[in-house]
């Protein structure tokens, strides 16, 4: 079985149309997770800001989580959280966690 040369394959990571990243769950890319904890949060939102994919959800001005879909795990907004509030874990483990 031959392998298919490069003009034959289909393309890869390529948007066609702006705006449309919402239909791409990219969230299965992901190694590392956001994990918050709500005791050290003071909802400054900079983790809002600085989200690359806008993965931070909110409700009436306040963090409420991560839109896990999407979040692939980059670590920007544990590591501007002012008050350590957001730690990154392996999604490995998260799983593990959830399947209990």
């Amino acid at each position: 079985m031959a392998l298919k040369g490069w003009k034959e394959l289909e393309p890869g990571v390529v948007i066609l149309e702006p705006g449309n990243t919402i239909e791409y769950k990219s969230g299965t890319w992901r190694t590392f997770r956001p994990v918050i904890d709500m005791e050290k949060c003071i909802h400054c939102m900079i983790c809002w800001i600085y989200c690359p994919d806008s993965c931070i959800m909110v409700k009436d001005s306040k963090l409420v989580g991560f839109d896990y879909e999407h979040c692939k795990g980059c670590g920007i907004c544990a590591h501007e959280c002012p008050k350590e509030a957001i730690t990154m874990i392996e999604e490995a483990k998260a799983k593990a966690e959830e399947a209990k």
